[in-house]
């Protein structure tokens, strides 16, 4: 299944940082962003993850929040977040999330394929359907990026 803008999102349900649960019903009426990065405390997913704390003032100021999701248990997803006083919820999707989102993907490495998550992101309206995807995310200048979307969704 491949979502597009406009397309309902898919209902989500996950433990997150902080003792947190984060879901699409706990999101209703507000926009979010629904970020996917492959592993805490990897310099990519490091660098993303500050990107969007130092946006949280902003996002924050127009109503959009921003909530992490990986494949990761909780316990390294905590250190994560803690390590780095990462504020925003950062999930762990046991099952299901990634791949509803059209996140999990076949990669390769050294001629190895396996499955893995592609660096997403998803904007979604707060009627809960999708503003906006973006895949093979490179961290620079995505957050900036992301909250420009989330100004004009919000304007």
């Amino acid at each position: 299944m491949s979502l597009a803008a406009g397309d309902a999102a898919p209902p989500f349900e996950m433990p997150a940082s902080g003792g947190r649960t984060v879901s699409l019903a706990g999101q209703a009426g507000r926009p979010f962003v629904l970020y996917f990065y492959p592993k805490a405390d990897t310099p990519g997913c490091t660098k993303e993850a500050q990107a969007f704390q130092e946006a949280l003032p902003e996002l924050g100021g127009i109503g959009v929040e921003v909530i992490g999701v990986s494949k990761d248990a909780m316990t390294p997803i905590e250190r994560f977040a803690e390590k780095y006083a990462l504020s925003f919820p950062l999930a762990s999707d046991p099952g299901g999330v990634v791949e509803a989102y059209g996140a999990w993907v076949e990669k390769s490495m050294y001629g190895k394929t396996y499955m893995g998550i592609d660096r997403s992101t998803v904007l979604v309206d707060a009627e809960g359907r999708i503003a906006r995807i973006w895949r093979k995310v490179k961290v620079p200048g995505h957050a900036a990026e992301v909250m420009a979307a989330a100004r004009a969704l919000t304007a």
